[in-house]
């Protein structure tokens, strides 16, 4: 006799949703500090949550379109004040 009810969605599906809510997440982090780094990460995890079929589909495009935004707003402050990093 099964106590449970089965598994309606494959495993490992909800690992993809919180890579998507991650790279959300560090995507709009990544708009305030450390968008070298957070930039980058939220790309991959938005990548692989996509890959791979999450739920999530509009919160992991979120977190790929906010990583790109950090890699752009570094290359401005970049451009404007000719250094690696920016500061407000």
């Amino acid at each position: 006799m099964q106590l449970t009810a089965p598994a309606t969605r494959r495993p490992g599906i909800r690992d993809t949703d919180g890579m998507a809510v991650a790279a959300f997440v560090l995507g709009l982090l990544g708009l305030l500090v450390l968008n070298v780094f957070l930039g980058p990460i939220a790309i991959a995890l938005a990548s692989v949550a996509l890959w791979r079929g999450t739920a999530r589909r509009g919160r992991a495009l979120l977190g790929l379109g906010l990583g790109v935004a950090d890699l752009l707003v570094l290359v401005a402050f970049m451009a404007a004040d000719d250094t690696m990093s920016w500061s407000l």
